[in-house]
């Protein structure tokens, strides 16, 4: 809704949206940090020198864990943010979580690391949606 005498552009945005936003974000964050020690661990798990499998175990289990780790601290930062990095930001590691999903969900034992993936990729969808 527009604020009377502001000009066109300028909205007003109510406590219950910013609360929203600010859970989003909060449980985007949380569930990045989760993800990235799960990830960690996952990959650490991998023979360096195993089969090709076990190299993209690796690979993609670090490259989530760097992901989702600079994925939290984006979002905790408190400095004024571009709101585009942002979201560029938040949907790379909604992409790099179900990749590595994909690839946990060939791995015995990876039903653990591929939830906390998937969780992590819903989370970010989430926060997407509060900034559309």
């Amino acid at each position: 809704m527009l604020c009377p005498g502001y000009p066109h552009p300028v909205t007003t945005i109510s406590q219950q949206e910013v609360y929203r936003f600010l859970e989003d974000r909060f449980a985007c964050a949380q569930s990045c940090t989760q993800c990235a020690r799960v990830c960690a661990l996952r990959a650490s798990l991998a023979e360096p020198d195993g089969t090709h499998d076990q190299e993209l175990l690796r690979r993609k289990g670090i490259m989530c864990a760097e992901v989702c780790d600079a994925t939290c601290r984006v979002l905790s930062e408190q400095e004024r943010q571009d709101e585009n990095a942002v979201r560029g930001q938040v949907e790379w590691c909604r992409l790099a979580c179900l990749e590595c999903a994909h690839v946990f969900d060939t791995d015995p034992g990876g039903a653990e690391a591929a939830r906390a993936c998937r969780a992590c990729a819903r989370a970010c969808s989430d926060f997407l949606r509060t900034l559309s």
